[in-house]
């Protein structure tokens, strides 16, 4: 009965966890460029003597899937999606971290950002002089026409990299970090098509599906502990000869 109630109160446990990250998911099924979370968690022993059957599911970092987003057509020549594999390097509140958002804006000090936070280039974040025209490669080389001068000028290059799915977490701001805390390596075979921001990958259809499938199993497992309640309840009643 013992192990009846805790083997139906951790996977409860679990089951509200996994709900939670598909509630999540289902909440930016229309952000452009985010990554559905994967909620994962692992058979954790409990410690301490006459435990030895015990065991409880530990929620680990949730993963993230890497699979692609359809492409939206802006037509703005400062969106970008990426074409294939690859993240683009932001400046996240703790360090490096990584975005499959496109969509790039100039601030007030000439500074290149993404959703309000800088966009990391080859000596760090990238500013960009007063400049009457501006031009993108695919491979994130940024070129720009200064105010008054009649020719254009290499500035920078986008960081722009590719990380396993399994190197990745999402930090506080729900960008991409690596999970080791070391910036990842520029990788040259990243490429950028202009014109273009990337849809979240979330299938709003897989998400509901998994989202009632789950709701069910947590109603089994709510009525197993009401069942080992109720066997314990007369199991004491046998011992006290009621």
């Amino acid at each position: 009965m013992d192990r009846l109630g805790y083997t139906a109160m951790t996977a409860a446990s679990r089951t509200m966890t996994a709900l939670d990250v598909r509630a999540n998911n289902l909440a930016n099924v229309n952000t452009p460029g985010f990554r559905s979370d994967l909620e994962q968690s692992a058979s954790v022993a409990v410690q301490g003597y006459g435990y030895d059957s015990r065991h409880l599911a530990h929620s680990q970092g949730n993963g993230v899937s890497l699979a692609p987003g359809a492409l939206m057509a802006t037509g703005r020549d400062m969106d970008f999606a990426i074409k294939g594999p690859g993240l683009i390097a932001v400046q996240g509140p703790e360090g490096e971290a990584y975005t499959r958002h496109g969509s790039l804006q100039v601030d007030a000090d000439m500074q290149l950002t993404l959703n309000g936070r800088a966009v990391l280039g080859e000596g760090g974040p990238i500013v960009l002089p007063q400049f009457d025209s501006i031009r993108i490669a695919g491979d994130g080389r940024i070129s720009v026409l200064p105010r008054g001068e009649p020719l254009m000028v290499e500035i920078d290059q986008i960081k722009l990299v590719d990380v396993p799915a399994g190197q990745l977490s999402k930090d506080s701001a729900g960008l991409l970090v690596t999970r080791n805390g070391v910036p990842a390596a520029t990788d040259g075979n990243v490429q950028l098509v202009s014109g273009f921001l990337e849809a979240s990958n979330v299938s709003a259809i897989d998400q509901l599906v998994g989202t009632m499938s789950l709701s069910r199993l947590f109603e089994t497992q709510v009525k197993m502990m009401k069942a080992a309640e109720d066997l314990s309840t007369s199991g004491n009643s046998l011992m006290r000869g009621n």
